[in-house]
């Protein structure tokens, strides 16, 4: 993984972007680049950065009550609730604070909110954070989660997207496709890489990649 090139923030130059290109697995997709975010997520001086680089993109006409983290953002997602506080968005909660969540997975990796959780996500403005979005699965199922338990979605957020809309919702996102413009996301049936016989190079999810 020492091949990365970075990629700054049209807007927001402290915020950077680390890649690497070659030919990767995801839980969704099969990708050309491996896209480090580790920085940004886990240590404070990028995390804060990126938090108030999202929430200064934001347009909420909402308020936002609770904030679920995917792709191990827990850290971001606490800068980002502070952030959105200190721009004036509004959490409808008695402590007039916003909660931050990270799910629960079963085995079949189905999620879940226990009974000491659900208040916070019952009835509230849900912002769902994450580090990326390329097909936009993820989202699709963490929405019918969360609606299965009766969260209002305000809103989704992530440091880079492919997909400008997911479910009728936009996504809110530092980098997007035009910042890294030969990024491709194939279904795994479906992988041109594959089918020239190039090998992975490793397996990502949201707490990083395998390198095979």
């Amino acid at each position: 993984m020492e091949n990365y090139r970075k990629i700054l923030s049209k807007n927001y130059s402290n915020v950077i972007l680390r890649v690497v290109p070659g030919h990767f697995v995801t839980p969704n997709s099969h990708v050309n680049y491996y896209i480090d975010m580790t920085a940004l997520k886990y240590r404070t001086n990028e995390a804060r950065a990126t938090a108030a680089a999202l929430s200064s993109i934001h347009y909420f006409t909402t308020p936002v009550d609770t904030i679920v983290c995917l792709d191990g953002t827990e850290v971001l997602g606490a800068y980002f609730a502070e952030e959105l506080t200190k721009a004036g968005v509004i959490s409808m909660n008695a402590h007039k604070a916003i909660y931050v969540l990270t799910p629960e997975y079963t085995a079949g990796g189905q999620m879940i909110f226990r009974e000491n959780i659900q208040p916070w996500i019952r009835g509230k403005n849900v912002l769902i954070l994450l580090a990326s979005v390329t097909t936009g699965n993820t989202i699709a199922r963490t929405i019918e989660s969360l609606k299965y338990y009766g969260a209002e979605i305000s809103g989704i957020s992530a440091v880079f997207s492919v997909a400008t809309k997911v479910a009728g919702l936009p996504v809110y996102s530092i980098f997007s496709k035009a910042d890294l413009p030969d990024y491709e996301t194939h279904s795994h049936e479906n992988c041109p890489l594959c089918r020239s016989g190039v090998p992975v190079d490793g397996i990502c999810n949201g707490f990083g990649v395998s390198a095979l």
